[in-house]
């Protein structure tokens, strides 16, 4: 089959002056087109001539440095008035004439999608050749409740019933990216045959550039990166890694973000798919190479704990960018950025950021507000974490009925998390002060009314701070312990690891500071001097590579 592609472009523009020769992420505009054509050419493997029609001399001059057909359009074809019709019908006779040759197909492609992708078009024409149509033209979906004017010049609605837009029957509205149509049915007057076809293409991939606000909405399209999340959530390790993901994931927005789990981490899966977005289970490092390779992610955030050399230098063969959470393995050093918000300081490897100011601390903490403090203690939070692996929330529940026997206006309550595998056992007794609340939503909230909260060693610590509330830390495991942010320096009593703690021990520190405000309100100062409203765009702009010293320092 005999095709020819035909790129219209002009050198005038009245709403974006010479747009087509202008720079769009580091290239002109028309070269995108033209990239497609001629990758479609490649790829396909087709009989294929491609050829731009204009008026413009620079233009022209930058289509023939890329190896395209240049075709002068007439002056009279190169008004605001003149449709694309007789303009791509002159294109198609000159090219006939010159190649001595007659097209089976002809292909319109406008100069003003760069979001448009050279696989979107490559599918459009094997739709074309697989079926009996004349034409196939892009279009994207899009019903809406709409209104015209009738001759009288009234209002009038195009619809029958109003109903959601999901309810509503298809309207489809043309992009502009391609036109595929038999070469019989281009006339000086028109394109379009008697058989046609909507070929439907992305949102994202429809930017036909026409404003100031298309040129930008391309721009942000065409920097989208795709962005892979490998994390772990399961009992034995908690939900932390999960939860960091989601936060910056929430954050990416603009970004193409898929998540990697391995498959054994059923709880985090269900918590990331409950999150909205889109997760594959991988079930080893040889799995997960086949999984890159097809992805192909511009960055890749691994969030499960250490690494090896070996499997750093597998994952920085796909990915573009890598960054590592948590690590101290031997393949952080192939990392392009490590980030150890947990830890304090490190190998102080040249890729190494240590410390609490890339703590990414989730948005509802941002939006409360410490509450006033109290001399009395009356509320005392127990939270544990997601899936509490070591099991203290069991612990701390026998340990407050037994306080509340010497402690009788202390209200002790507990944030189960959704993971937390024995809420069954852990039920609320209002007769000893103790209440239970699960898989809360608002975290942020809860911690606002406390005066005091045992916890363990992982984020919670620092979501604490946030909210100016004392606290006695037990922590899960010996990793978790190596994490120094929770020491009296920042406003915390920390008790060690929690298995090796006895309940005497526990209990003696909860009486000692509840008895005890000028401690608490100390632990409280300390805990307000730290700031964590930065932590998540310097941590964003360390993956995107994005650095800014304003933020940084």
């Amino acid at each position: 089959m005999k095709t020819l592609i035909v790129i219209p472009a002009r050198g005038g523009s009245k709403r974006i002056p010479r747009k087509n020769v202008r720079i769009m992420c580091g290239k002109p505009l028309i070269a995108y087109s033209i990239e497609n054509a001629k990758a479609l050419r490649e790829t396909m493997h087709l009989d294929v001539d491609v050829a731009v029609s204009t008026d413009d001399e620079e233009l022209g001059g930058i289509v023939e440095k890329r190896g395209v057909e240049v075709i002068a359009r007439p002056a009279e074809l190169a008004t605001d008035n003149v449709t694309l019709d007789p303009v791509i019908f002159h294109a198609l006779n000159y090219m006939e004439e010159k190649k001595n040759v007659r097209y089976d197909t002809v292909i319109t492609m406008q100069a003003t999608s760069p979001t448009l992708k050279m696989i979107t078009i490559k599918n459009a024409i094997e739709y074309f050749e697989d079926h009996d149509f004349d034409t196939v033209l892009s279009a994207t979906n899009k019903p809406h409740l709409s209104w015209g004017v009738n001759e009288e010049g009234e209002y009038v609605k195009n619809y029958e019933k109003r109903l959601n837009s999901q309810q509503l029957p298809p309207n489809f509205l043309e992009t502009g990216g391609f036109l595929i149509t038999r070469r019989d049915c281009v006339t000086n007057e028109g394109r379009i045959g008697a058989k046609v076809s909507i070929f439907e293409i992305p949102e994202d991939e429809a930017v036909d550039i026409d404003t100031y606000s298309d040129w930008v909405l391309c721009e942000n399209i065409l920097r989208r990166k795709k962005i892979m999340f490998r994390t772990v959530g399961k009992r034995s390790v908690g939900m932390g890694h999960v939860y960091r993901c989601l936060t910056l994931a929430y954050k990416l927005t603009g970004h193409d973000v898929i998540f990697a789990a391995s498959e054994d981490s059923d709880i985090g899966i269900e918590k990331i798919k409950e999150s909205n977005f889109n997760v594959i289970r991988i079930k080893d490092d040889a799995h997960f190479e086949k999984v890159l390779s097809e992805e192909k992610p511009d960055i890749l955030v691994n969030d499960i704990l250490d690494t090896t050399a070996e499997y750093m230098q597998m994952a920085t063969k796909y990915a573009k960018r890598v960054v590592n959470f948590e690590d101290v393995g031997s393949g952080a050093k192939y990392a392009d950025a490590v980030i150890n918000a947990l830890y304090e300081k490190g190998d102080k490897l040249h890729n190494e950021y240590y410390g609490s100011k890339y703590f990414c601390i989730r948005d509802e903490f941002l939006e409360e507000h410490p509450k006033e403090f109290s001399e009395k203690c009356e509320n005392v939070l127990v939270i544990f974490g997601g899936a509490d692996p070591s099991d203290l929330t069991g612990r701390l529940y026998g340990i407050c009925r037994r306080l509340h026997k010497t402690n009788p206006d202390v209200r002790f309550h507990f944030l189960l998390g959704f993971a937390y595998p024995y809420s069954d056992r852990i039920v609320t007794v209002e007769e000893d002060n103790v209440f239970i609340h699960k898989d809360v939503k608002r975290v942020s909230a809860y911690m606002g009314r406390m005066d005091l909260a045992i916890t363990s060693q992982g984020r919670t610590v620092y979501e604490l701070a946030s909210m100016g509330v004392p606290a006695i830390v037990l922590a899960q495991n010996e990793r978790e312990a190596m994490h120094v942010f929770a020491g009296i320096q920042n406003g915390f009593i920390n008790l060690g690891i929690g298995a090796e703690t006895d309940d005497e021990t526990v209990v003696s520190t909860i009486e000692w500071l509840m008895s005890t405000p000028n401690v608490r309100k100390e632990m409280r100062k300390l805990q307000l001097q730290k700031d964590f409203s930065k932590g998540h765009e310097r941590v964003i702009r360390l993956i995107l590579d994005d650095s800014d010293e304003s933020i940084d320092g």
